[in-house]
């Protein structure tokens, strides 16, 4: 077969699996766009790959983790709330409870969530675990294994990690763009020894969980992605409610075009000086050279967001 009719075989599937792709019924994205702001590291190796990302209350500073398992804590330089420059201090390697830096496969560092007292917890994927790194003097340590991990794919299993208002640790696995069933989300409750399936989150086909957080609002908010081959990649922002009965009101907030943004995975959520909901979120460039780092941010008006029906969004 011609090589130019291969190419042109390769885009049409491209094009047919991105029009496929479920975006939602009366899905609307309200959030608007703040910011999106390269991100660059000089001529440090050990930059880029970012995965987490957290936010401090007033937008002003962040700490950041990549998937090969280095943290960095830096500062947003804003002008009229938008971002114009990230300075970042040096990327220093995440440790193991012996104290000695990761690495290896021990080393792919995914989600990040940093409770209100400063305690940081690290999801990692391919050498299954989560651990818990106190603030102050207090050991480092990994948190009880969560059996399901046995039947996760090594390379998209403990994604993305929220902190609920109760202490709880909630982690929600990526899994595979193929699957039919909603999203497990697992908790562990604080001071618990085991983890327990908490909600499931419905499932609209391509689209990965890969970040998420809970707002000042105490509602939950999911990042999730999908690559459209030749195009780029597409993500998108949902927000749940949490309720005794699990969660409700699912909102779309977000949804971008493909290409819009590069690989964006960690999510951050804060309220601005406006009292408006701000979505932070920091891209993974996979360490290649024709993808990019940055910082995107979107504001969140008051009552944004298209309520879905899960009656006529199959799951």
């Amino acid at each position: 077969m011609p090589f130019r009719l291969v190419i042109a075989l390769g885009a049409l599937i491209t094009l047919v699996g991105f029009l496929a792709v479920d975006l939602g019924a009366q899905t609307v994205s309200d959030a608007k766009l703040v910011s999106a702001t390269r991100w660059y590291g000089g001529e440090d190796p050990a930059f880029g790959g970012f995965s987490g990302i957290e936010v401090s209350e007033d937008g002003s500073s962040f700490v950041a983790i990549t998937d090969r398992g280095d943290i960095t804590r830096g500062k947003f330089l804003r002008e009229n709330g938008k971002i114009t420059k990230v300075a970042h201090g040096a990327l220093i390697k995440l440790t193991t409870p012996r104290g000695v830096n990761v690495r290896g496969i021990w080393s792919d560092s995914e989600g990040l969530a940093i409770a209100e007292d400063g305690t940081m917890f690290v999801s990692f994927e391919v050498g299954h675990r989560i651990v818990k790194y106190p603030s102050g003097q207090a050991r480092v340590r990994n948190l009880p294994k969560n059996p399901a991990t046995k039947r996760m794919e090594p390379n998209a299993a403990q994604e993305a990690l929220a902190v609920l208002t109760d202490g709880s640790v909630l982690m929600i696995p990526e899994g595979s763009a193929n699957q039919k069933t909603p999203h497990p989300a697992y908790r562990l409750r604080a001071g618990a020894q085991s983890w327990e399936k908490a909600f499931l989150i419905p499932r609209y086909r391509p689209y990965v969980p890969v970040g998420a957080d809970l707002g000042p609002d105490g509602r939950l908010y999911l990042l999730e992605r999908h690559l459209s081959g030749i195009f780029g990649f597409t993500n998108r922002v949902r927000r749940f409610d949490i309720a005794p009965e699990g969660l409700v009101n699912e909102t779309v907030l977000l949804q971008t075009e493909a290409g819009q943004h590069d690989n964006l995975e960690g999510l951050a959520v804060w309220r601005d000086e406006n009292g408006l909901i701000r979505l932070t979120m920091v891209s993974d460039d996979n360490f290649k050279f024709f993808q990019v780092t940055e910082i995107v941010e979107y504001v969140v008006p008051e009552g944004a967001g298209a309520q879905i029906d899960p009656l006529i969004n199959g799951q």
